[in-house]
């Protein structure tokens, strides 16, 4: 840095410092968040409502990163045959969607978020994904047509051992608290099992059950406010912690908080803000960030470029969890390990034991349900209690009809049997190698063919990224549903396997990732024009989007419609 740029830093820092403290407290926290629009949520907000739709015509569907007419039509050619494959396959399973549709809120967001929107029409006309399944056997789930595909949707993240353990687990868990049925209030005496289970998992004093992660986020976050009496909550840019207003930063929500702040992550400009900051309650950690760190969890709807990113290092996040731990025990604020999504997926003691750092607060769902929906909270007791002894009116409130319900306590008490039996944990330590031992074979498979695409894995939870620029990744994912593969909305975002997949099982997989990226390849999608790079591309769509702003862009044309007629 130019001695000119470190004096006027420091004439700056010295004028801050005069105005006074508050100057200075702001000044830190604009200098601890990360530089992306995703470190900065109001500004991500603002900007996201100013976005104009806008749709590539005919004309540039196919060679909207400067293509010549020779490879869009060769491209044309291929997304043609695809959407035939795909077609002569899923007509039942499609109808059945279609007709849904219109009526489940869900399927329009997701139908409208699978690809970059300037493709949305084309796609969602020509390539519909169906949303049903009827069955499963083993790791393959089996649509309304009949067509078995390999599941690497994985429930969300709930599918940890494999459909058919929890078809069982399902089955015995009826069985078992069938004679109470669905009441309310009175506990089923399996609840004692399960609370002496989690908190040896835990490592904590206390637990509280809830009806989903996001609801045992909330009841985290408000039990750390209420018993250390400050207001602030801090969490890292990129991460997700469920659909609660109160830890979406950015794009989602339209709650205006100040509340809440948003530091970027593995940052000492972030610890910092965390020595000196005031009245901050406690900190947010989801343990998935260590794969991306900074960034938002992947989805092929934000694949303009290929400026998807994954960086693991186990080491280097477990030191920064450390350092981050002594700061709050320093300051007395609460540290919660949200553990909803990677939970057991880490091994027995979950991101504590696998990043050796403890939490004050820690919250579960998905896995532990054992299938059914649960949110699951264990924490320290000066910090789990919801009134105060001196002050009785002041109290700490949470409550939820469906908590505690006796069938999902028996299919929860499965779960925690199953993996606190001898040698589960043991076997869950062996999983990790296998599975970054699988990701390590498969990327070299891919670079050995040449092929533009590699795998990021954090145990089974693994994610795709691109080797070279591109306007067309998000194509693959149909690439692999062609394959026989079944993605959950996000695409090639985010794979989630069940640990039970044998080595042949996992070589099925592994097969139709390499032959959907050779089908990508051969239909000239990774193909690229003479000085295309991420940076141009970027360019290029802001230009795109300033002139549909400002109505300098014309209405494209439907590229169905001309398909349609040109077939016709």
């Amino acid at each position: 840095m130019q001695a000119s740029t470190i004096a006027a830093l420091g004439a700056a820092g010295l004028l801050l410092a005069a105005l006074g403290p508050r100057a200075w407290r702001r000044w830190q926290l604009s200098r601890a968040k990360h530089p992306s629009l995703a470190g900065h949520g109001r500004w991500s907000r603002r900007i996201a409502r100013l976005v104009p739709h806008y749709e590539y015509g005919d004309d540039e569907v196919y060679c909207c990163d400067g293509a010549s007419a020779e490879l869009a039509g060769q491209r044309r050619e291929a997304f043609r045959a695809l959407a035939g494959r795909l077609a002569e396959r899923k007509a039942k399973t499609r109808a059945a969607t279609a007709a849904l549709e219109p009526a489940v809120s869900d399927l329009q967001f997701t139908r409208a978020n699978r690809v970059p929107f300037q493709f949305r029409s084309l796609v969602a006309r020509h390539l519909p994904v169906g949303a049903f399944a009827d069955a499963t056997d083993g790791n393959r789930l089996r649509d309304l047509d009949g067509n078995w595909a390999w599941d690497v949707g994985g429930s969300y993240g709930v599918n940890l051992l494999g459909h058919d353990w929890y078809k069982a687990n399902l089955a015995g868990a009826t069985a078992l608290v069938g004679g109470l049925g669905p009441v309310l209030g009175p506990y089923h005496p399996l609840i004692a099992d399960n609370v002496r289970l989690i908190r040896e998992v835990s490592g904590m004093d206390e637990v509280s059950f809830h009806m989903s992660g996001t609801e045992a986020v909330m009841q985290a976050v408000r039990l750390a406010r209420f018993n250390t009496r400050r207001r602030r909550l801090v969490m890292f840019c990129g991460a997700y912690h469920g659909w609660w207003d109160g830890v979406q930063a950015g794009v989602g929500h339209g709650r205006r908080y100040d509340d809440l702040l948003l530091l970027s992550d593995m940052s000492e400009r972030s610890l910092d803000v965390l020595r000196h900051g005031k009245d901050i309650a406690c900190v947010l950690i989801n343990p998935l960030q260590a794969l991306h760190p900074n960034a938002a969890a992947s989805s092929d709807a934000m694949l303009v470029s290929a400026g998807r990113r994954a960086n693991f290092d186990r080491e280097a996040y477990a030191r920064w969890l450390a350092t981050l731990r002594r700061v709050c025990d320093e300051r007395g604020i609460a540290l919660i390990f949200d553990e909803v999504f990677v939970g057991f997926r880490l091994g027995l003691g979950g991101a504590q034991e696998y990043f050796g750092v403890r939490a004050d607060l820690v919250t579960y769902g998905k896995t532990v349900g054992g299938g059914l929906p649960i949110g699951v909270v264990a924490g320290k007791a000066n910090l789990m209690k919801r009134y105060r002894e001196d002050r009785p009116g002041d109290v700490c409130f949470a409550r939820g009809t469906f908590n505690s319900h006796p069938y999902v306590m028996a299919a929860m008490h499965g779960f925690l049997e199953h993996v606190t039996a001898p040698g589960w944990a043991e076997s869950a330590r062996a999983e990790l190698t296998t599975w970054d031992e699988r990701a390590a074979a498969l990327n070299a498979r891919l670079e050995e063919a040449r092929l533009p695409v590699r795998v990021h894995n954090l145990a089974s939870v693994w994610l795709l990224a691109y080797t070279q620029p591109g306007r067309y990744h998000w194509l693959l994912q149909y690439y692999l549903r062609a394959e026989g593969l079944s993605l959950s909305w996000v695409g090639t975002g985010r794979f989630i396997f069940s640990h039970d997949y044998t080595d042949q099982q996992f070589a099925a997989v592994a097969g139709g990732i390499a032959r959907a990226a050779e089908r990508m390849r051969d239909g000239g999608w990774w193909t690229m024009p003479e000085g295309l790079t991420d940076a141009g591309i970027r360019r290029r769509v802001v230009r795109e989007l300033l002139a549909a702003r400002f109505g300098q862009r014309a209405a494209a044309s439907s590229p169905e419609a001309s398909w349609s007629s040109a077939s016709s």
